[in-house]
């Protein structure tokens, strides 16, 4: 296993008191600390082959493994070996069966005609109702059930980028934060509550913003699409006030509001700005917007912003249902000492999906997930956007 990237404090390579898997794939940082010295904020990161999948399926089915009151998941797509399948049912069995664990599961249900991208998920309704927990699909038709959360014991919060695939585990990056605060708990709570009652995502996210003290740091909870536009604006607005860093990973970048501070940053050089996007999504971003005009004035911003600031591009494998997926997936914004980290792609479209972001104000949290962009954006060239030069037509 690589080298865990220090932190605060050495945590051992067992399950500690507190039920958390030795997860250390690619670097991770201990974060922050609460004062008795109990690390109440861990990051870990995920590199295109940096880790091994069996290692990531320990990590989650040891998450599960230290449940003894409830685990509630929202995740968007289950697809995984019939050994690793076999291996997390069990869990959930046991966790259910022995221990009287609440085990509950909100999934994505898609919708006939629904649009192929991004890539739809594979959980089977019918079989996941066979299973002895509960589950709840929420419908695609206003927008993609897109969160990849679990809630344990109301207490801890595993969230970030990561799907429940190998593909996701193996070939792509991908971020996972794992949060021990009540607080924070009870605001995850509240948004399950509403996918849990939900036919649809429109009528979700609605939970307020509010910041919790995490071990010294300010962490604010996100949901969407509720709060997607305010989101959006508070990650713009961050990018806008940032005197020494902007550091971006996100698949694509195509919010107005974003956009738009990033061209200003960028063209007056404001601050230290560069990310990592994944190239062969941005040509499909800006096919779309040539081919449908609506969106048009944006091309000429995004092309500002991979073309003024040391932007890179992963050039992924174009979906198909057969291929490899393996996307540049990490969706991470760092500016100066505040990080923003979920499933929320920097995305219109991130807008208006059940997504989920915590805002972590704490420069230990932001300087390791700032290193690893730096990182991910030194594996790959630099990103080739289109020629915009016709980009106006219509």
């Amino acid at each position: 296993m690589p080298p865990r990237t220090a932190g605060r404090r050495a945590r051992p390579s067992t399950l500690d008191r507190r039920g958390r898997p030795p997860f250390s794939p690619a670097g991770r940082v201990s974060g922050v600390e609460a004062r008795e010295g109990d690390v109440v904020i861990d990051v870990y990161t995920l590199h295109d082959r940096g880790q091994d999948p069996a290692e990531v399926a320990d990590a989650l089915i040891g998450f599960f493994a230290g449940a003894h009151e409830s685990l509630h998941a929202a995740v968007y797509d289950i697809r995984v070996s019939d050994e690793v399948e076999a291996r997390g049912r069990a869990e959930l069995r046991r966790a259910a069966d022995e221990r009287g664990v609440d085990v509950r599961l909100v999934f994505e249900l898609e919708e006939e005609g629904r649009d192929p991208l991004p890539a739809p998920p594979r959980t089977d309704p019918d079989e996941l109702g066979a299973e002895r927990f509960p589950s709840h699909g929420v419908s695609t038709r206003d927008g993609l059930m897109h969160h990849k959360y679990v809630i344990r014991d109301g207490r801890t919060v595993w969230t970030g980028s990561l799907n429940w695939t190998e593909d996701s585990w193996h070939r792509q990056e991908n971020v996972v934060v794992v949060i021990d605060s009540e607080e924070l708990a009870y605001a995850y709570a509240l948004n399950f509550h509403e996918l849990w009652n939900a036919e649809t995502v429109e009528t979700t996210g609605d939970v307020e913003p509010r910041p919790v003290d995490v071990g010294g740091a300010a962490v604010r909870p996100w949901f969407c699409p509720g709060h997607g536009e305010e989101l959006a604006h508070r990650i713009a607005k961050h990018i806008g006030k940032a005197k020494r860093r902007v550091r971006i990973a996100s698949p694509v970048i195509t919010s107005g509001p974003i956009l738009g501070t990033l061209v200003e940053v960028v063209n007056e050089r404001r601050c230290d700005v560069a990310g990592v996007v994944d190239d062969t999504q941005v040509d499909e971003v800006f096919l779309q917007w040539r081919t449908n005009g609506v969106s048009a004035w944006k091309i000429p911003l995004l092309h500002t912003v991979l073309t003024g600031a040391p932007f890179s591009g992963k050039e992924s494998t174009r979906w198909s249902p057969t291929s490899v997926h393996d996307f540049m997936h990490a969706k991470v914004v760092v500016c100066d000492d505040t990080a923003f980290v979920g499933s929320f792609n920097l995305s219109r479209s991130g807008e208006r999906n059940a997504e989920n972001v915590v805002e972590i104000r704490d420069s230990q949290v932001a300087s390791r997930l700032a290193d690893y962009i730096d990182e991910v954006r030194a594996a790959y060239p630099p990103a080739t956007p289109p020629d915009t030069r016709h980009a106006r037509s219509g």
